[in-house]
């Protein structure tokens, strides 16, 4: 299996965990915990804490996203850097024996 599918393997693993375990990933400020303490609607609550998550997944995945293209670049640097030390080399023995 290649890395980037065991990486998306990964990815979507963490995705269904934090989706299974609302309970324990309850993402909510302190005065939002308050005005909803103070309810009694169980629904409602339920569904504010499942709507804190979904507004989370944005900002989540725009950052990995900027990671990943900025780990590809420098995978696509190093690499060039790499195959051109050898061309540096040449060049350089070339012009000292001209």
């Amino acid at each position: 299996m290649s890395r980037s599918v065991k990486c998306l393997i990964l990815m979507i693993a963490a995705g269904m965990a934090l989706l299974l375990l609302p309970l324990v990933a309850e993402a909510q400020c302190s005065m939002c915990r308050a005005v909803l303490s103070g309810s009694n609607n169980a629904r409602f609550i339920r569904n504010f804490n499942i709507g804190v998550l979904v507004l989370l997944v944005p900002p989540v995945s725009m950052f990995c996203t900027i990671f990943i293209v900025l780990r590809r670049h420098q995978r696509e640097e190093v690499g060039s850097q790499e195959s051109g030390v050898g061309s540096r080399e040449d060049d350089r023995d070339a012009d000292s024996i001209l």
